[in-house]
């Protein structure tokens, strides 16, 4: 990871460009006439200048190698982090827990996570502590792979339209063959990479839809292998080592983040049967996370560093993904994602492989801020703790007003709607690009486009979990 932003070699020479006190000194003076010119134009009525200069500027960012944390290396990369005068490193991190601990800890002053890690550690599942997001990072960006051996035995229950599978593909087809080897007294095993991730919840989704039982978390008993009365066992594998897992056979499918679909076409290791765009059209995939005691200490840090984020998922979209090309030359450095540009580049400029060959049009497999992607809904907050029920990681029953509750502590759409307004006032985005503020009440319409065909209310989560054959609700337990 390059230490110091680029931008400023070009104001200093090269040798002084190596003296971190020089460019400290010189990004300060930056900051300076920034608030300055801020506070000019403020009292001419052409900028709000509202959030004051960060409590911190040193700051270190923790993320995942996944496409999906492109706002975090844009932000670096364009500068937008230092044009809210903040000097952020961006360092991965080893794994999903690795991550959130550090946070939690302070190592880390934030990171790009799971949109249920900040939930799960609220509500005490697994960690215990108050995590927040007023950041979401994207939309999709997810798909479930199975190994060449299981599409085999699948493809006879696929719908197939002019030599080639009908799209979406159901769990149905998968169904016979997790029967089978149940029959032969073998466990079927799959790999999601948290017990909090939206790649659990997903892939218990469309499995659970397909009529196979994913197994129930138990907490109150000390169960949390989330396989009783599976169907189909789940376990956790880190997203770059599962095309690798998968290969050696410990899991026979996944279900993951990209490029690490893609990796497995590439390798001719496996095929990709649907996304999670097909699961859950625009479905609410990873967030921003802070403390909420560095979230306390830290507002005016916070929401710039929000401002920033909200720039580079506005430069991800802009011109119908014209700069996704250049986010893949970025994304492709060993220090982000160091994935092949061409293995990044099949799903994140509107493409998807699935069955080697069959690559099909999805330009919004990866949203980064178009249909309001960035704004922290409570609704897509309920819809992961109505999935921690469902599953058996909330243990008992809960009014809906606990839903609403947990989504309000945890999503800060307040923090998000300040950064907003500064940018709008700043002229960096038009203010018809977010959502009507004096509108907005956090919630999405009624989301109809999943996979079974069940439709999502974030105000009556006890009723959408009704809906379901498989899972908990009402006052089961396990």
């Amino acid at each position: 990871m390059k230490k110091y932003p680029q931008r400023y070699d070009s104001l200093v020479n090269q040798s002084a460009a190596s003296q971190p006190g020089y460019r400290r000194a010189v990004r300060s003076t930056l900051l300076c006439a920034g608030i300055v010119a801020g506070a000019i134009l403020a009292t001419t009525g052409s900028a709000s200048a509202e959030v004051g200069p960060p409590e911190k500027e040193d700051l270190k960012f923790g993320f995942i190698k996944l496409t999906d944390m492109a706002p975090l290396a844009i932000a670096y990369e364009k500068g937008y982090f230092e044009d809210e005068g903040l000097y952020v490193t961006l360092e991965a991190q080893a794994n999903w827990k690795v991550l959130l601990d550090r946070v939690i800890d302070g190592e880390l002053d934030g990171a790009h996570m799971l949109a249920g890690q900040p939930l799960g550690a609220t509500i005490g599942f697994g960690t215990q502590a108050h995590v927040i997001t007023a950041f979401s990072m994207d939309l999709n960006g997810n798909g479930i792979t199975v190994s060449n051996d299981i599409w085999e035995q699948m493809k006879p229950y696929v719908p197939h339209k002019n030599g080639k599978p009908v799209h979406p593909i159901k769990a149905d087809a998968l169904k016979p063959v997790v029967e089978k080897y149940k029959d032969q007294g073998k466990p079927f095993k799959m790999g999601m990479v948290f017990p909090v991730s939206t790649h659990n919840y997903e892939l218990r989704y469309w499995l659970a839809a397909g009529g196979i039982n994913p197994g129930y978390y138990a907490p109150a008993k000390g169960d949390t292998s989330g396989t009783l009365q599976a169907d189909a066992l789940l376990s956790v594998t880190p997203p770059p080592q599962m095309p690798s897992t998968m290969e050696a056979g410990t899991i026979y499918g996944y279900c993951v983040g990209e490029p690490w679909n893609q990796q497995a076409v590439f390798k001719g290791i496996g095929v990709p049967v649907v996304t999670d765009y097909e699961i859950w059209k625009d479905n609410p995939e990873k967030v921003f996370g802070v403390s909420k005691s560095w979230a306390d200490a830290n507002p005016n840090t916070h929401i710039r560093v929000v401002k920033a984020m909200i720039r580079a998922a506005k430069w991800l979209d802009d011109n119908s993904n014209a700069n996704r090309p250049e986010a893949v030359k970025i994304l492709s450095q060993s220090n982000y994602v160091g994935a092949d540009y061409e293995v990044i580049a099949n799903s994140m400029t509107g493409t998807f492989e699935y069955e080697k060959g069959d690559k099909r049009e999805v330009p919004d497999f990866n949203v980064f801020f178009r249909y309001n992607a960035t704004y922290p809904y409570y609704s897509d907050a309920i819809w992961y703790l109505t999935q921690m029920r469902r599953w058996g990681q909330i243990s008992e029953q809960k009014p809906d007003s606990w839903y609403m509750d947990i989504a309000k502590k945890v999503y800060r759409p307040d923090i998000y709607q300040i950064a907003a307004k500064e940018l709008i006032a700043e002229g960096k985005i038009a203010a018809s690009e977010f959502p009507d503020f004096s509108k907005e009440e956090g919630f999405r319409a009624p989301q109809t486009h999943f996979i079974d065909g069940i439709t999502y209310n974030g105000k009556q989560p006890n009723a959408y979990l009704e809906q379901f054959k498989i899972g908990l609700k009402g006052a089961d337990k396990i």
